[in-house]
Formats: C-alpha cells, structure tokens, sequence
C-alpha cells in the first residue's frame, strides 16, 4: 500500500502561482508513476500532469501545458504541481496519485489516490 498526503491548495487570484505538494508514503519502491488529476464542481475528475517516478518524464493535458509543472525530489518521496497563470477555470479539488503499473498511458488507471486539496481562483 502507498499513502498520499497532499497539502498546498488555497485561493489566489487569477494570474497567481500556486505550489502542490504530495509526500507518499507505505511501499514507496513500488511507485512507477505519479500524477495529479483535478475535479471542478459539477464535473468529472479530469488528469493534469503525471511523471515516471524513476527518469522524471513529464506528461500534461492540454489544459494546462505550459503554465504548470511537475516535477519530483526522489528522496522526500514527493512531487510537487507548480501552478503558474492560474485562471478561475482551474478552480477544482486536485488529487494526487500513484501506481506501480508499468504502462505508457499515464493520464488514467491509477491505483493510489490522496484525500484531494483545494484550489481556487478568483478573477
């Protein structure tokens, strides 16, 4: 079992940046990818941004390409979201996840889920 613990959300401004984090614990050596997915009201849960945990390859929706980043620090077993340009459309609870599968897909099919944070933009 993997343990995901997010913190960092809040409510900024549009045009504010914005920095998630997710430390995992449990059986940490089984994670094969991370990623974080988001969920606006009224919405499906939808993937932003992913990474292999071993390599760091980096993976984004549309959506938010170009304005936010993912990346990890191996040894705190954490990855981070870095939200730049944030606009009231990324107004949603953002959830973190992991999972041990090794595939190429890395926008679905993840085992691990943390208990979400939220984030909110005002214009």
């Amino acid at each position: 079992q993997v343990q995901l613990v997010e913190s960092g959300g809040g409510s900024v401004l549009a045009g504010d940046s914005l920095r998630l984090s997710c430390t995992a614990s449990g059986r940490t050596s089984s994670i094969y990818r991370m990623g974080w997915f988001r969920q606006a009201p009224g919405k499906e849960r939808e993937f932003a941004a992913a990474i292999r945990w071993i390599g760091g390859s980096t993976y984004y929706a549309d959506s938010v390409k170009g304005r936010f980043t993912i990346s990890r620090d191996y040894a705190k077993n954490t990855v981070y979201l870095q939200m730049a340009s944030l606009k009231p459309e990324d107004t949603a609870v953002y959830y973190c996840t992991a999972d041990p599968t090794y595939t190429n897909d890395y926008s679905s099919g993840y085992k691990y889920w943390g208990q979400g944070t939220q984030v909110t933009v005002s214009s």
